[in-house]
């Protein structure tokens, strides 16, 4: 067989099994790797507390409500500074993607705010709004509105132009135009700057809870510290990245039922 023949034959991997439940395989291996080496002494308590230490204190902290109470509390000042970031965000992003006056005024700004590190800018929000929820939820907000804006922004300039010529044969008003062709043309980036704009914010919000906070995960989490107790510091890890996950995993349902045209677009 020439050294030609040996080229042009593809290489065949190996292949795996297509469960998902492949996926929980090495997850799996790090916890019982993690308690062996907890078990053993390998991993001392005052380091990381073992992974039956840490469901055991999730649990009592369950029972006596602490738990309960600091999740309520994270959620409504996520849920509050994601609104408005969502607003100030993609308001913005209309204004500027679809003028170029307004993106003029608009966009230099906003570039200029998303190289803000989160931690350069609480000093300033203690300054202003003091040590309360507001500097909180200001931090949330600020870090949710970038993304969707940058996202949005970008959505609605990459809208196809030939379907603006089919607004003008079809007599659309620029109000309809916007509705009906621009928006949705633009659904697709915004959802992937809501998937990133709610990352964010749970970074945000750890962020926002480490400094004055009385109540929230973010204080359960540093009152923890001072105790040396790395279980519940785990515990409120945890429950942040579930959180998380949670919210991606409502964001991505939304996506699969807003956008079921484009997946028969391509399936065609």
């Amino acid at each position: 067989m020439s050294s030609l023949a040996l080229r042009s034959t593809p290489v065949r991997l190996p292949r795996l099994p297509t469960s998902r439940w492949v996926r929980l395989v090495s997850p799996v291996l790090i916890v019982v790797l993690w308690q062996l080496a907890s078990s053993t002494g390998v991993l001392p308590e005052r380091l990381l507390a073992a992974p039956t230490t840490v469901v055991d204190t999730a649990i009592e902290l369950l029972r006596d409500g602490t738990l309960t109470e600091a999740i309520s509390v994270s959620l409504q000042r996520a849920a509050i500074g994601f609104a408005i970031g969502a607003v100030i965000g993609i308001g913005l992003a209309v204004i500027a993607g679809l003028s170029l006056l307004g993106e003029h005024i608009v966009d230099p700004p906003m570039q200029m705010l998303r190289t803000l590190p989160f931690y350069g800018l609480i000093p300033l929000l203690i300054l202003w709004f003091g040590i309360g929820e507001l500097p909180k939820i200001v931090l949330v907000a600020f870090g949710v509105a970038i993304p969707l804006y940058l996202n949005t922004f970008a959505g609605i300039r990459g809208v196809d132009g030939k379907l603006a010529e089919v607004a003008r044969v079809q007599q659309l008003s620029r109000l309809a135009t916007i509705g009906h062709i621009v928006l949705p043309g633009a659904l697709p980036q915004t959802l992937v700057g809501l998937r990133q704009s709610l990352g964010v914010a749970w970074l945000a919000l750890i962020v926002a809870e480490q400094v004055n906070a009385d109540a929230g995960l973010g204080f359960l989490i540093n009152d923890a510290r001072e105790f040396l107790r790395t279980d519940v510091i785990v515990v409120g890890l945890l429950v942040y990245s579930v959180l998380g996950l949670l919210t991606d995993a409502v964001v991505r349902l939304i996506e699969r039922k807003a956008l079921v045209w484009r997946r028969g677009f391509l399936g065609n």
